[in-house]
């Protein structure tokens, strides 16, 4: 019984030894198959991700496969798995939940897959490639108050609960308190588009006839606050502002008398091309010094944006 149990062991570690090797192996050599994952394709920020993921790719010879999860939390852990079973070296990710994705992103670093999130944090990725949000929301905000004589009634265009734009409204608070006369008088949701960005702006209008100005935590947003703006008929008497940079941004920028007034730039396609940058470092055996990488915001104004290069 001892001799068997004895055998019976020596195999099983004999067997551990031999998977060893291969398990340290799995780790990619080189960075060939990437699969991106945004959050809203419909939005200009994520397809500009997209971009950046394809130019990044060409130049070091891989491809990319890229995922829509339409703002479901469910959709990307199926699209990890899938991007598993796909045999994919590199999975970048804009994350709709910061937590929700933590055991899939296990289940692909342990399978020898990169993890790193842009945008906004996924725990258990293995770096995170973000804007810095709280200074972009303390850029965009000090401008509108600034804009505003420094006092008057403000209303803010939230967003749904992710760590990059509860930074942006943060970094908003943040210079509030520095404006004893500014007062923000409504806080409400959007679902960061522009039709929800109309409606909740609508609502808080309604109810705050005498705001003067507003900040919207991303361009969609803003852009809807502009329409209710516009649609209650206050044109001339309030100003906005937003977060991203876009391409609509810059063409409300441009556009004659509109309330859209500056935006607080992100860099969507050079955050992918950054994440894809260090994922070949790890490839090659150097992870990154910091695991959280900030990209700087920028103001874009009607002064400057001639000079703003954009998406």
């Amino acid at each position: 019984m001892k001799i068997h149990t004895l055998l019976a062991s020596t195999v099983a570690f004999a067997s551990l030894l031999t998977a060893l090797p291969a398990m340290a192996e799995s780790a990619p050599k080189k960075i060939e198959k990437i699969g991106l994952m945004v959050q809203d394709m419909s939005n200009p920020f994520f397809s500009a991700m997209d971009k950046g993921a394809q130019k990044a790719a060409a130049e070091i010879g891989a491809s990319v496969n890229t995922q829509d999860a339409q703002l479901d939390l469910a959709t990307q852990n199926n699209q990890i798995d899938t991007f598993i079973q796909q045999g994919v070296n590199l999975i970048v990710v804009s994350a709709v939940n910061e937590v929700g994705l933590e055991p899939a992103i296990q289940r692909a670093k342990e399978a020898g897959v990169i993890v790193i999130a842009v945008d906004t944090p996924a725990k258990g990725a293995d770096a995170v490639v973000m804007t810095n949000a709280v200074q972009a929301g303390e850029r965009s905000c000090e401008y509108l108050f600034t804009q505003m004589g420094g006092k008057g009634e403000v209303l803010l265009v939230d967003g749904t609960p992710i760590q990059t734009i509860i930074d942006r409204i943060k970094g908003c608070r943040n210079v509030a308190a520095k404006f004893p006369d500014i007062k923000i008088v409504g806080q409400q949701a959007s679902k960061n588009d522009r039709a929800s960005g109309l409606a909740v702006t609508t609502d808080m209008l309604t109810a705050n006839p005498d705001v003067t100005g507003i900040f919207g935590m991303n361009d969609p947003s803003a852009l809807g606050a502009v329409l209710a703006v516009e649609q209650a008929g206050k044109s001339g008497q309030i100003k906005v502002t937003g977060v991203d940079g876009s391409p609509e941004a810059v063409a409300e920028l441009k556009r004659q008398g509109s309330p859209f007034i500056g935006t607080a730039t992100q860099n969507p396609g050079g955050m992918v091309q950054e994440a894809i940058r260090i994922a070949q470092g790890m490839a090659a055996g150097k992870p990154p010094a910091d695991r959280t990488v900030l990209i700087e915001s920028v103001l874009v104004t009607r002064d400057n944006v001639g000079q703003y290069s954009g998406w």
